[in-house]
Parts: C-alpha cells; sequence; structure tokens
C-alpha cells in the first residue's frame, strides 16, 4: 500500500466520447486527470463507424427522435432521459463542428445517411465510415489545448475509494495498478467519472476492443452503487465470420445504404422476419441472421454488390480496407457475417446527471445505465449519449466539495486464488459459456449451467500484484453473475433479451427495470431510472 495519496480535483476514469466530453467541462473549474487502461486512443469510441444520430434536418423533427428511440427500445427507455438526449443532440454537434469535428458534407451541406429503425436520414458520418474515429480525434485535439486537464494512460483502476458511515458515506478517490512501473498509486478527489466502456469481453463473440471488460461496473458495485438492466446486451447482426479473422464490425449504415442479407441458400431472408427487412431494429435482425444460419449450420451473407464500386469505396473506405486484407471485396463479394456482442444497454444506475447511488461517484457512456436505451439501443444514438451525458455529468461533479477526512474502507483481503495461466483458461471458458447460454437466445436451464460452473470456481483475488488473466477474471467472473441472475429472473422476451422458453413480451414487465447489486438476486422495479434516490 502507498505510503502517501496524491490530490487532484476531478478524476475521470476512461478515455472514450463521454470521458472526453465530460474532462473538457471539468478543465474549465478544476484540475483533471483522465485515466485510461490502454493507450489514449484505445476505446470503443474510435471503433464506431456507422455514425452519430442527430434531428438537424428539414424533414426530421427532436418528435420524431423521441419516437424512433422509444420505439426501439422496446418499452424499457426512460422517456425523460430520452427526451433530454435528443432535445440537447443538436447544439452538442455543433460543439463538435466548432471544436474542429470534420463529418462528410456534399453540396447540401452535410450528409445524412439513415440506419435501423430510424424513420428520418439523420445519421451524420466522417470519412465515410469513420465517424468515431473523427470525434475522439477532434475531442482529444481540443481537450490538449485546456492547461487543467492530465492524462494517465496504462493505468488499471483496482477500486474506487470509499469511506464515511451513513449519509456521509462517500467515494473520495481511486486507486491503480500502474501498468508501465508495476506500482500502486492512489489519488483523492472531489468527485470520480466511470466512463471505462462496454462489456463485450463478457462474450467469446464481441466487436468490443480488448479493453472492454465491464471495468466501470463492477468497480462501482464494489463500492456499493446499485446497477441496473445488465441483461440488456446488444448482439450486432453483421460482423465479419471469417475463422482467422476478428469480429470486424460491419456498420449499419450498409444495410442503411441498400444492402440485403441472404441465407446460406442465398435467398434474402429479412422480409419474412419483420416489414422493415434489414432495417428492422437491430434485436430482430440479429435473432435472424442466428436462426437462418443455424437452421443451416452455416454462416449468412450481406450482399450490397448491386451499388456502384465508386460509391462503395467513397462511403465505406475503412471496412473497404479491411476486408481487403481477407480477399474480400464489397462491390463484388458477398460477405459473411453473425452476430456478436456489441453493446450494453444496462450498467451503472445514474440520475440524469450521471449521479450514482454513491456520492461522489458519477457515470457517463457505456458504463452507465441513464435509461435512454431500454431494452435495444437505437442505431447511432450511443455516440450522442456520450456527448450528452459526459457534459452533464461534469456539470453536477462541479458541484461537488472537496471531501473532508474520511475513514476509508479497507481493501479486500489477499486470498487463494487462480495462477495466471489457470485464469487465462478460465476466462476463456467463461466467455465461450457466455455467449453460448447468455448470447443471442437464452432459457432458464443454460443460464442455470453457467450460473452453476461460475459457482464452483476459485474466488478470485484482491487485485493488488495480480496478472492481467487474473484482472481479467477478477471482473469477468464479478460481472458475469449479476447479468446471468438478471437474465434468469426476467422471464420474457424484450429487445435484445431473448428467452426461447418464455419467446414473448409480457405486459407486466412493461418498463420494469432489473435492479441489482454484485452479490444480491436482482429486484425489479416500474419506476423511472433516473429517481433511484426516492426509490431506494
Amino acid at each position: 500500500m502507498p505510503a502517501s495519496i496524491e490530490r487532484t480535483d476531478f478524476i475521470v476514469l476512461g478515455a472514450g466520447i463521454a470521458g472526453l466530453r465530460a474532462a473538457i467541462e471539468l478543465a474549465r473549474r478544476g484540475r483533471v486527470l483522465v485515466f485510461a487502461k490502454g493507450r489514449l486512443d484505445d476505446s470503443a469510441t474510435r471503433k464506431a463507424q456507422g455514425g452519430i444520430a442527430v434531428a438537424l434536418g428539414e424533414d426530421d423533427s427532436l418528435e420524431l427522435h423521441e419516437q424512433d428511440t422509444l420505439a426501439a427500445g422496446a418499452g424499457l427507455c426512460d422517456p425523460a432521459a430520452v427526451r433530454l438526449l435528443v432535445s440537447a443532440g443538436p447544439a452538442a454537434v455543433r460543439e463538435l463542428l466548432a471544436w474542429g469535428a470534420r463529418f462528410d458534407r456534399g453540396a447540401a451541406g452535410l450528409e445524412r445517411t439513415r440506419e435501423a429503425a430510424h424513420s428520418r436520414a439523420r445519421i451524420l458520418h466522417a470519412r465515410g465510415d469513420s465517424t468515431g474515429r473523427e470525434i475522439g480525434r477532434a475531442l482529444l485535439a481540443y481537450a490538449r489545448t485546456l492547461p487543467n486537464l492530465r492524462w494517465r494512460p496504462r493505468m488499471h483502476c483496482l477500486r474506487l475509494l470509499v469511506g464515511g458511515d451513513g449519509s456521509a458515506r462517500r467515494c473520495h478517490g481511486a486507486e491503480f495498478l500502474d501498468l508501465r512501473r508495476g506500482r500502486i498509486r492512489r489519488w483523492r478527489a472531489r468527485a470520480v467519472l466511470v466512463s471505462t466502456g462496454g462489456l463485450g469481453q463478457l462474450f467469446a463473440d464481441t466487436t468490443n476492443p480488448d479493453l472492454a471488460t465491464g471495468d466501470g461496473p463492477v468497480l462501482a458495485g464494489r463500492a456499493g452503487a446499485e446497477l441496473a438492466d445488465l441483461e440488456m446486451v446488444q448482439f450486432h447482426p453483421t460482423v465479419l465470420a471469417l475463422a482467422d479473422a476478428p469480429r470486424f464490425l460491419l456498420s449499419e449504415a450498409l444495410r442503411g445504404e441498400g444492402a440485403i442479407l441472404r441465407n446460406a441458400a442465398g435467398e434474402r431472408f429479412m422480409p419474412r422476419y419483420h416489414p422493415l427487412a434489414e432495417l428492422a431494429p437491430r434485436d430482430i435482425v440479429a435473432r435472424a441472421v442466428a436462426a437462418e444460419a443455424d437452421a443451416a449450420a452455416a454462416v449468412c451473407w450481406l450482399d450490397i454488390t448491386h451499388l456502384p464500386a465508386a460509391r462503395l469505396a467513397r462511403r465505406f473506405p475503412g471496412i473497404q480496407a479491411a476486408l481487403r486484407g481477407y480477399g474480400l471485396n464489397l462491390a463484388h463479394d458477398w460477405i459473411p457475417i453473425r452476430p456478436a456482442a456489441h453493446y450494453a444497454m444496462g450498467g451503472i444506475r445514474t440520475d440524469l446527471d450521471g449521479r450514482s447511488s454513491v456520492e461522489g461517484c458519477f457515470a457517463a457512456g457505456e458504463a452507465a445505465c441513464t435509461g435512454v436505451h431500454g431494452a435495444n439501443r437505437l442505431a447511432s444514438n450511443s455516440l450522442l449519449e456520450g456527448l450528452v451525458f459526459g457534459r452533464r455529468a461534469a456539470i453536477a461533479m462541479l458541484s461537488e466539495l472537496e471531501p473532508a477526512n474520511f475513514r476509508e474502507d479497507a481493501a479486500e483481503p489477499a486470498s487463494g486464488s487462480p495462477s495466471e495461466e489457470e485464469a487465462e483458461v478460465l476466462c476463456r471458458e467463461l466467455r465461450r459459456r457466455m455467449w453460448e447460454t447468455a448470447g443471442v437466445a437464452r432459457d432458464h436451464d443454460g443460464l442455470s449451467a453457467t450460473l452453476d460452473w461460475l459457482a464452483a470456481q476459485p474466488s478470485p483475488a484482491a487485485a493488488a500484484g495480480a496478472g492481467s488473466a487474473q484482472l481479467r477474471w477478477r471482473t469477468l467472473a464479478a460481472l458475469a453473475k449479476p447479468l446471468l441472475l438478471a437474465a434468469r429472473a426476467r422471464r420474457e422476451s424484450r429487445g435484445a433479451h431473448y428467452r426461447r422458453d418464455f419467446p414473448h413480451p409480457l405486459p407486466q414487465w412493461n418498463a420494469c427495470h432489473s435492479l441489482l447489486r454484485l452479490d444480491e438476486p436482482p429486484r425489479f422495479a416500474p419506476l423511472p431510472l433516473h429517481a433511484f434516490r426516492q426509490a431506494s
């Protein structure tokens, strides 16, 4: 344990879109440290291809964007959070433009395209299919001009520092393993923002970066914060399916531009599943792709060969470049696809200003559950959510005062733990089981079997001195249990959560959120997600 504790005003965990936008706001009135587990540019934001959804067109409106978001969310969206998102969206995007973000433009101004479940073409994109990379570049470049902002890459957060009694209990800093120097360091702060991204690495097949292991919900959960809707994991329907290739995302925008999906027999199948065919909500398309592939014990195909090659090269340069490495070309080839874990709608339960149920601990971005996405995120709403709620969380954090001296909670005691090699094997097996039993389709027996397997495994030890696989196992094992319990307890199908044994949504579950703590069974509450202070 280090002998001293360093100080700053604000801590931001994560350098994706939510963390960067919050850090910019905070740096105007205090000293800010931004921590990243890997490189500053290694986040899901940088991988976002399709674009950012915002109602800017003359044929569009805030009301339409709101309606589309609520419809995709399948009865689980928080209407107040959705209204806030869409109404703040235009100003957030104009701010990005002012900071140098270069979105694609045509003769009539900003180019807009349509994606699944959107009733209008409202998706802005950059460099064809590199929107997240461009937004991340612009935010990072602007943030680096701010003198109060400092960067700490390659720092693995081990725990949030929490202490105090009763109503005075609060988060007042964080403890890290410096991955470059191999030593533990601690910082004290007025407030901490958890914006660590998603949990896709909990599944064997995922589009998420390697670092997306669900650290944020586990850190906040261990500090006592309530989590919500962890069972709601979105599976992207069109991911490159080659044996020796990573699960590379084939953007929703491909279907927005006219791509069609074919089964092993070469038949277009989506019109049989939904009136919107390829533009149906993601959960429906993902299940259709999985069903068609399973029926033929083969992959499905994405076909956009009917569009001109020049148009595809201009619109999807990043995807084309990636596919060339595998001898494929959008203009000439059908591309093999399958679903993969893509986005977590659930996470740390927050109010509309990013506050968690632990004082001093805030959350934004994919690590948070604001209620915006409900049971199924509307395509391209995630980047907008990071901007809007990252800023709101920062504004709320600015009102936090320097905490007084607290009696700090003790760190977890060291205990028996698997070796680094054993932890690596356990992680692989857990990810395989999660994909098979908690993936696109679930049922009671499969979920229970994985819970039983998990209960029989060695408990992860405290992180001090642990290797990378041990740290990974510690997080994945802690997160898998509440997700599985919530998925088993929600005995219906809704949005991205599909139960073979309960294949339909049920009225009594409408607007019911799963509310979780790491070591407790879930409870369900039909209330506005952001109203946790009144409900607790």
